[in-house]
């Protein structure tokens, strides 16, 4: 049989001819693994710079993307989920084709992917897959209690919002390591707006509970001014301590200090983990990918990790791994182009907290141009509102339009 009449599956000729194709035009493959903040940015930027000498192929699992704090939104039902998802089918950028796949295998030392439908020689292999969730990881969180963080545990949490009645609410932090460090602070505060605005705040009680020292640690000052808000809220703000299991039949959260805490709703944000495919590759190093923090290169040339999915020396959330994947692709660029290298990776990042009563305040960080982190607080605005609004439609006009 001639080479030219092999029986091959119209999708697989497809994949053949976009592989000659980039053979033939000597551009770079570009394989980034992840849509999420990290990956929405990289390739947006690198299709803005350097189209013609790249092939940019964006794999995720998933056919939308959501920003984080919309789960809140879902959560407390300000907004439906329809609303605030964001089809990956309207990135239309030059040289940038997605494709929704799983991710199934990654070998880094080859920088070969291979997808539940597809196998991917990379050229530039960049992992930005996020961190999962690992409910399982504490006890009784299944059967007495409610994550949040995931989208369909949004949703679920929100049905046991619209049908709690009042008593006491235990919002806990699981794992050490989480996204966004100001979560639970403004899931406790719109839970006192929530439960106001239905007659149910009287008859209800909020503790949150959380292993860090404080709400923001790097900075004492911020978490003076957020726990003082905290406390004008009537909200019972346990630092340094973590619900180690639920008791699902007594309705008994147990903290790690031996200390019972009775609760008649139990919201918590899980513990997070890498995905199975990070964690099984020979990128992880206990749990996560370790990274050149100026760079964002690994130990294999050619492979690059941004995110979540790190062990960057910076906290996970989305601003931090937008900011991440902005230095990457100016690395990218200066590699491709012969440009000088870029500036390392700052560390800096705002973060907004909604603090209830329609009023949004903001946190200003930079963790690593300084000898210690720092951090700034600016106290909830009505201004700061329209600003955190502004902040994701520039974002999602970018990425998506």
């Amino acid at each position: 049989m001639s080479p030219f009449t092999v029986a091959t599956a119209p999708g697989e000729q497809q994949r053949g001819l976009r592989r000659d194709l980039l053979a033939c035009r000597m551009t770079t493959h570009v394989v980034v693994l992840g849509a999420g903040f990290g990956g929405l940015e990289l390739v947006t930027r690198l299709s803005d710079a350097v189209a013609d000498q790249v092939q940019i192929t964006l794999i995720d699992q998933n056919d939308s993307f959501m920003f984080g704090f919309s789960k809140l939104d879902v959560m407390f039902g300000r907004q439906q989920p329809a609303d605030v998802w964001h089809p990956y089918r309207h990135i239309t950028k030059p040289s940038v084709e997605f494709r929704r796949e799983a991710v199934t295998s990654i070998d880094p030392s080859t920088r070969r992917v291979v997808t539940d439908r597809d196998t991917y020689d990379a050229d530039i292999l960049v992992v930005a897959l996020g961190a999962d969730y690992d409910p399982a990881a504490t006890p009784g969180l299944a059967e007495g209690g409610y994550e949040f963080y995931s989208h369909a545990g949004a949703e679920r949490a929100r049905d046991a919002l619209e049908a709690f009645g009042g008593g006491a609410v235990v919002i806990g932090v699981l794992g050490g390591f989480f996204k966004c460090p100001g979560a639970p602070n403004e899931t406790a505060l719109l839970l006192h707006d929530f439960l106001a605005r239905r007659g149910l705040r009287e008859a209800s009680s909020i503790h949150l509970v959380s292993p860090l020292p404080m709400p923001i640690p790097i900075s004492r000052k911020t978490s003076a001014a957020i726990e003082a808000i905290l406390a004008d809220h009537g909200i019972d703000y346990r630092p340094s301590s973590m619900v180690t299991r639920l008791d699902a039949d007594r309705r008994i959260a147990h903290l790690r200090d031996g200390q019972e805490l009775p609760y008649d709703l139990f919201l918590g944000i899980p513990v997070h983990c890498a995905p199975p495919v990070v964690a099984d590759s020979a990128l992880a190093v206990d749990g996560w990918i370790p990274v050149d923090p100026a760079t964002f290169a690994t130990s294999f040339p050619g492979v690059f990790a941004v995110g979540d999915v790190t062990s960057a020396p910076v906290p996970r959330a989305g601003g931090i791994a937008e900011g991440e994947a902005a230095t990457l692709a100016e690395v990218l660029i200066a590699q491709l182009t012969g440009g000088p290298p870029p500036p390392p990776y700052p560390g800096v990042a705002g973060c907004y907290v909604e603090l209830g009563d329609e009023l949004v305040g903001r946190i200003d960080v930079n963790f690593l141009e300084y000898d210690t982190p720092v951090a700034k607080f600016m106290a909830p605005d009505t201004r700061l509102t329209g600003e955190k609004r502004e902040w994701g439609a520039t974002r999602a006009a970018r990425w998506f339009a």
